[in-house]
């Protein structure tokens, strides 16, 4: 009998939540730091995602509803936010989070539940790696470091780096390491590392160590604050040595807290405006400007991405089913993103080129862009 009983009750749950993904609106869950330490990357990626809303306001006929949670940037707050979209929103698919770490707690929240995530912009190789249900539309570190590593010694040709690493954020360990790694098959070698956690505001020790081997380099792929502070206190205290940086610079913060002092300042990224080559890319760069009354950022862009290549998986799945929504997307190899074509590898990471950016009379200019 109390077996009988147990299989009533786990029918009556399944069965809650094959109604609630049945129900006359397709729910999406979003959950971005919209407060916190990286709030400007959880605020850039909500607007283009409510921008591809406008455009893609249906799927499989249906009013789309967005839930919004804040993550506030932090692992547990993030596990929390994925749980709750899962749990009491029934959401059928997720988009977010902004930055590994707390990608990688919710992530393994949505795995245990068998939701399908995507992640617009967290970088690190474990984000996916042996993952079921997770997804991103970014590149990877590991390409990303090869190309910042190629770029600085191809064609800024320095030979002496140093590196700045913030030792609380996965993203930036990784992404270190993997430019050291193919710097040094180059034939460049790394003269200095320093380190600093998420939230510091006094640099003078990482500048003063780094100053004293006179790099040409110093490659610092941390969050916009700190990359910003810490290149101010070097600029001060005399260090003239290229600063590089990745994906996490692209904030208008940098410049704000920065000033002149990060002008000239280089960094990978997903997007620039200026590559828009697709039809859905110019509709989505007229809209945004719009809405918003300026131009498209990469955060704004990938978000957007992430929206309509679900969109276009629950479609292709024919129901919002996150299992389904799950199979659609692995198949997707050519989707047409906004800089062009796009589509998913064998763990789920997107196969997509890599803009050089820098920092130009107060704003951020496009350098070029390397493909895969």
């Amino acid at each position: 009998m109390k077996r009988l009983w147990l299989l009533v009750i786990v029918g009556v749950i399944f069965s809650s939540f094959s109604v609630a993904w049945a129900t006359d609106k397709i729910r999406i869950g979003v959950v971005l730091p919209m407060t916190g330490p990286v709030a400007a990357y959880g605020q850039m990626e909500w607007a283009g995602i409510q921008v591809a809303k406008e455009l893609v306001p249906t799927i499989l006929g249906k009013e789309v509803e967005l839930v919004l949670v804040d993550s506030k940037g932090d692992k547990v707050e993030g596990a929390n936010a994925v749980e709750r979209l899962i749990k009491l929103e029934k959401v059928c698919a997720i988009i977010g989070e902004a930055i590994s770490s707390v990608t990688m707690s919710g992530g393994a929240v949505a795995e245990q539940y068998g939701v399908p995530m995507i992640s617009p912009t967290a970088t690190n190789p474990l984000v996916t790696q042996g993952k079921k249900y997770i997804f991103r539309v970014c590149f990877i570190d590991p390409f990303q470091g090869q190309i910042a590593a190629k770029y600085a010694y191809e064609t800024l040709k320095v030979r002496k780096v140093a590196l700045v690493i913030d030792v609380q954020q996965d993203y930036c360990v990784g992404l270190a390491n993997f430019f050291e790694e193919n710097f040094k098959k180059l034939g460049g070698e790394i003269v200095a590392k320093a380190q600093y956690r998420t939230g510091d505001q006094d640099f003078t020790a990482q500048v003063t160590a780094v100053k004293a081997k006179e790099p040409d380099m110093i490659y610092i792929p941390g969050y916009y604050s700190e990359i910003a502070l810490f290149t101010k206190q070097a600029r001060e205290l005399g260090v003239k040595s290229i600063v590089f940086s990745a994906d996490g610079s692209y904030a208008p913060e940098l410049i704000q807290i920065g000033g002149k002092a990060v002008e000239g300042i280089y960094f990978t990224n997903f997007y620039d405006q200026s590559a828009v080559a697709t039809d859905i890319g110019k509709k989505f760069v007229e809209s945004y400007r719009k809405r918003f009354g300026r131009d498209t950022d990469s955060f704004a862009a990938l978000a957007a991405e992430a929206y309509f290549v679900l969109a276009h998986a629950i479609n292709k799945a024919g129901e919002a089913d996150p299992k389904k929504i799950r199979d659609a997307l692995e198949g997707i190899k050519n989707f047409t993103g906004l800089m062009g074509e796009f589509g998913f590898d064998e763990n789920h990471n997107a196969i997509r080129p890599v803009v050089i950016q820098t920092v130009k009379d107060g704003k951020f200019a496009y350098v070029g862009i390397v493909k895969p």
